[in-house]
């Protein structure tokens, strides 16, 4: 497992801090994506119908019915990057839960997107008053939690709606606490079961003291 160069450097950047840390992922964590993508892609003449806990496979020229690959799926993911100021608001109870764990610990969103969009992003979280550093990454997150943490071994957590990115911080940081939080609950259908050692919270409300607690705050 590499690390990605530019995460890499974009983590050299930020201050030096030895508070426990928090992790977040983007997407469908801190901000919407599941919700309003669909409507995005109505908006372009494409369909999104869930029958798996994917993109690709799943979305369909309205048209024809034809299935779009995943080259195209990326060029429409783009583009909805592009102009996600339009589309994505914060996730429910996450402003609250940030202001409340920020007072004591560092938090540092780490959002799986190509780095071109980080700048489009940025500005879109200020807007929302989410001014916690941003780092973007094109390679597994586990390196950049590890980098992250430093070698103080502060406490850590870690919130992702993708299990693989959960998995990829435990192979890094073995001692992480890690939380499976999606926006939209109704997906979990699609998921096996979490392994034990990743919990499972239904919303901010409900992880908000549970993270507080792994973290010893």
């Amino acid at each position: 497992m590499s690390d990605d160069p530019e995460t890499a450097r974009q983590i050299e950047e930020l201050a030096a801090d030895d508070r426990p840390l928090l992790v977040l992922d983007v997407d469908d964590v801190v901000l919407e994506f599941i919700r309003p993508f669909p409507h995005f892609l109505q908006s372009r003449g494409f369909g999104l119908t869930f029958a798996s806990f994917r993109l690709t496979g799943n979305i369909a020229e309205q048209a024809s019915g034809r299935l779009v690959e995943q080259a195209e799926v990326t060029a429409l993911l783009d583009e909805f990057f592009d102009a996600q100021a339009d589309w994505q608001s914060i996730t429910d109870g996450a402003a609250d839960a940030l202001a409340t764990l920020g007072e004591r610990a560092e938090i540092v969103m780490l959002t799986a997107m190509p780095h071109k969009h980080r700048a489009v992003r940025r500005t879109h979280l200020d807007a929302l008053g989410l001014t916690y550093p941003l780092l973007t990454t094109e390679m597994a997150k586990g390196p950049a939690v590890a980098k992250l943490r430093g070698n103080k071994g502060r406490p850590i957590a870690f919130v992702d709606d993708q299990p693989n990115n959960l998995v990829s911080a435990r192979n890094s940081v073995a001692d992480a606490h890690l939380f499976h939080l999606m926006a939209d609950n109704s997906l979990r259908a699609f998921l096996p079961p979490m392994p034990d050692d990743i919990a499972v919270v239904e919303d901010w409300r409900e992880a908000t003291p549970k993270i507080a607690a792994a973290l010893g705050l």
